[in-house]
Formats: C-alpha cells, structure tokens, sequence
C-alpha cells in the first residue's frame, strides 16, 4: 500500500541520523491521565457542602462550585487535587480535599497496518506488542514483521518512537524483543522497510492511520 510508504517518508525519515533500535527504551508513564468524559467525585473534609461529582466536558474543563471552571483533562489526579485545592483556597481557609475517579477511560492500545483487524483494543491484563497484534488477527503476508513500530504519547502533541524484530520472536521465542504496553500505545505494522526516522514525532502527522484520542 504506497500510503504507508508515503507515512514513512513524512514521518519517519525526517532526520539523517539513525536510531540504533537495540537502545531505544520508551519512557513509562504510570499515572493515569485524567481524561474527557471521566467522572470525578470531590470531598472536601471540612465543608462537605461542598462535595460534588463532575464529568471532564469535551473542552477538558470542570465546573466546580468553589472555583468556577478548572481544566483537568491531561493532569494527574494528585496535579487535579493540587489545582482544585490551590484554586479553592480563595474561598476557603486551608481547604483538604479528596479526589476520586468514579468512571474512567478503559486502558487500551491501538493496532493499524498489515494485521488481520485493525483496531482498538482494551488492556485487560499486561500485554506485549506481539500480542496485542495477534489479538488483531496476526501480521498479512506483506507485513515487514522485523520492523514493527510503537508510539508511546509523550504530551498532546508528540510520541515517542520505538521498533520491534517482531519476527524473531515469531521464529525463536526470543521476548527480549518484544515490549510491554501502556495504555493509549500505538503499534503499526508496516509493510515497507526504512532505516532512518526521528526519535519523537508529532501525533498530527499519525491522525491518518490512527484515532488519536
């Protein structure tokens, strides 16, 4: 397929380094992001009047009844607490507050290209890369397995870059190529080979071939 050669091109060779693939670890992120359309409850120890649950709207802002309007999406829930708390400290004296997730995005991974049934798909338990695609339906004959790509959001707008020999592994069992998943991590089977691309890219240049949430 020439569209993924042209991803390739646009996104991937970029630079005119080479990135060795053996070093290349991704950085983990083991806080949950708040998200758009989560459901978070608020408990104020001292003024429980005050206590309510709000749902993150599709702006990623909050309405609460002691600061008004707080953007939470993309923000811990400990840097949630701490921003609530800050801002209702112009209301209240030494304000302790409690946050919970009540309802929350579902861990998942996306997996697109050369595979059976592209898609998205939950986390319900640790996964590795080459699982999640053989939960796609495995790797087509024209998929380039020894290059597989991971994209591992780093902010709203970029992701890091790693690549797997998914094909040794097929061969030999060898899982010290494979790669553990987090939530929200994009895994493209290519058809095509390179050997030069940026190590961090823009997910703008990804909307394309993945619903970037």
């Amino acid at each position: 397929m020439k569209s993924f050669s042209r991803l390739f091109i646009l996104v991937l060779s970029l630079t005119s380094l080479a990135w060795s693939q053996s070093s290349a670890t991704l950085k983990t992120r083991p806080m949950y992001d708040i998200h758009l359309g989560d459901v978070i409850q608020v408990v104020y120890r001292y003024t429980p009047e005050y206590n309510e649950q709000v749902t993150v709207q599709p702006d990623g802002y909050v309405y609460l009844q002691t600061c008004g309007q707080v953007k939470l999406a993309g923000l811990t829930v400990e840097q949630a607490r701490h921003t609530i708390t800050e801002k209702a400290s112009s209301r209240l004296k030494d304000p302790e507050i409690n946050l919970t997730l009540k309802e929350f995005q579902k861990p998942y991974v996306v997996v697109s290209g050369q595979v059976a049934k592209p898609g998205r798909y939950e986390l319900r338990e640790e996964t590795t890369a080459l699982q999640a695609v053989l939960e796609a339906g495995g790797m087509d004959k024209d998929a380039r397995s020894s290059q597989v790509l991971v994209f591992r959001k780093i902010n709203n707008d970029e992701a890091e870059v790693k690549v797997l020999d998914l094909h040794s592994i097929n061969s030999t069992k060898d899982l010290e190529h494979d790669t553990v998943l987090q939530s929200g991590d994009m895994l493209l089977v290519p058809r095509s080979r390179f050997s030069k691309f940026e190590r961090v890219v823009k997910l703008s240049n990804l909307g394309a071939y993945f619903p970037i949430p």
